[in-house]
């Protein structure tokens, strides 16, 4: 079992009606979060220490690490990671496989040889602001913000902000263009 003390919940299922009859759906959320009202699960999923608002839907195989926060009325796809240090306001779009990170120089010892335990290094911040939105696969790097209503395209590796109501694709991302109509967004 991992650090953290978890306790196994039975999830509503994917249209929020009763957990399913032929058994647990393996979601651990231990007793630290703080839930919403009418969130919703996906099997397989993993959080703990972590706030998540209301009416957010969260997919399979998703991890939410201490100390992350999650607005209302988001969606979380399956298989992505949301590390301690990210905050993601209401109304985000988050696609598949989206991970995060929060370590600028990454190292799995200190300078003795020894693994690294949390008092070695330092948690960068990260936060996406509301109604943005990131496409599958994409990675978002530390110490960076996502505007409102930006567009994180498929694929992409986010190393700098983002500005409000623009489109960024690419590694690194970079601007394409910035939305200026609501029938863009929309159609």
């Amino acid at each position: 079992m991992s650090e953290h003390s978890v306790r196994p919940r039975l999830a509503s299922n994917d249209n929020g009606g009763a957990p399913n009859a032929d058994g647990p759906q393996y979601v651990c959320v231990s007793s630290d979060v703080k839930l919403g009202t009418g969130v919703r699960f996906s099997k397989f999923v993993n959080l703990y220490g972590c706030e998540v608002g209301d009416n957010v839907k969260i997919g399979a195989f998703v991890e939410i690490q201490k100390n992350a926060k999650i607005g209302n009325n988001c969606k979380i796809s399956s298989h992505s990671f949301i590390c301690e240090g990210v905050t993601i306001e209401d109304g985000v779009f988050i696609g598949h496989g989206v991970t995060f990170i929060n370590d600028i120089y990454p190292r799995a010892t200190d300078g003795g040889g020894r693994l690294q335990t949390e008092s070695d290094w330092s948690v960068a911040p990260t936060l996406v602001k509301r109604g943005a939105s990131i496409g599958s696969g994409a990675t978002i790097l530390a110490n960076v913000v996502i505007g409102e209503e930006a567009i994180v395209g498929a694929g992409s590796v986010v190393t700098r902000d983002v500005a409000a109501r623009s489109i960024v694709a690419g590694n690194p991302a970079r601007l394409l263009r910035y939305i200026t109509s609501e029938v863009e967004v929309s159609g």
